[in-house]
């Protein structure tokens, strides 16, 4: 038997921004990064952005594409909603070693290792998880069209529904607003943006709002305020309690701290790593499993 931290690990993060792949050997970890892998939105194309991470990985760490394939690997993507994703990937991705999972388990392990607590995960989705005791609730993560409240691409959407209404007149006047729907083009180019618009394009917006609310622009606070106020409420039913440890991951989830109820602030704190983190330890559990 050998011990895994003698083995060659692999970890792929793919998510609807980027896809992150690593390898660890020795305590050495080795990093690339490619574009955007939802294997529910668009299967081919998150497939073709893992085997080019897969490649530049081995050029990185000097081997072949295919020794990748006979070292463990945790396998953590956006999209996968079901067993039967799982399996079509598997098959996609022969690995001699492998577990498929969708994104949320190493972002959970990334962020708290083995300790107690909750994350608020929003990126160009979101998802929600609580750990206590080794037993993990997942919510959310089930994406643009019936899910991802909170993530980037609700934000873009929030403020391009928020300024029709101030075009309405039915919300107060934003001169925000008035600018985003400027800056699209007007109404009926904002219309078809939002008919043809990927999730990334609409989470391409939410800097604007993010850094607006920063400056105390009000129409950019209620949207993020309407964000805060629905994963306090996903984090508190899956169990989430005060003085349990809260960790805001993703791309936005970190500004929506100074919008969360006061317990909810209180309880912030910085994420012990990265999802990526979070699946080489996945990995690594895999090999301990299998040895």
């Amino acid at each position: 038997m050998h011990e895994s931290s003698d083995i060659a690990v692999l970890a792929i993060d793919g998510g609807g921004s980027r896809c992150r792949l690593a390898c660890e050997k020795a305590g050495h970890v080795t990093r690339v990064e490619t574009g955007a892998a939802n294997v529910y939105s668009d299967f081919e194309g998150a497939l073709a952005q893992v085997r080019e991470g897969l490649s530049r990985l081995a050029q990185k760490i000097g081997t072949e594409d295919a020794t990748l394939y006979q070292m463990p690997i945790f396998i953590g993507m956006a999209g996968i909603s079901s067993d039967t994703v799982a399996t079509k990937l598997g098959i996609a991705l022969p690995f001699k070693m492998a577990r498929i999972a969708d994104d949320r388990p190493a972002a959970l392990r990334g962020a708290l290792g083995p300790r107690d607590g909750a994350i608020i995960h929003c990126g160009t989705g979101s998802f929600f998880a609580l750990q206590r005791a080794r037993q993990v609730k997942l919510a959310g993560g089930w994406g643009p069209t019936l899910g991802d409240e909170a993530s980037a691409r609700w934000i873009g959407w929030a403020a391009l529904n928020a300024a029709l209404r101030v075009e309405d007149g039915t919300l107060p006047n934003s001169a925000l607003a008035r600018d985003l729907l400027h800056d699209i083009g007007g109404i009926d180019p904002v219309l078809q943006f939002a008919a043809e618009a990927s999730p990334a394009e609409f989470g391409a917006l939410a800097p604007r709002i993010t850094e607006a609310a920063a400056r105390g622009d009000p129409f950019a606070i209620t949207i993020m305020r309407q964000g805060a106020a629905h994963v306090a409420d996903a984090v508190r039913a899956l169990g989430w309690t005060e003085g349990m440890e809260l960790s805001l991951t993703g791309g936005v989830g970190p500004f929506y701290k100074p919008y969360l109820p006061r317990a909810f602030a209180r309880a912030v704190r910085d994420p012990m790593g990265e999802p990526l983190d979070g699946a080489l330890s996945l990995a690594k559990e895999l090999v301990h499993e299998n040895c």
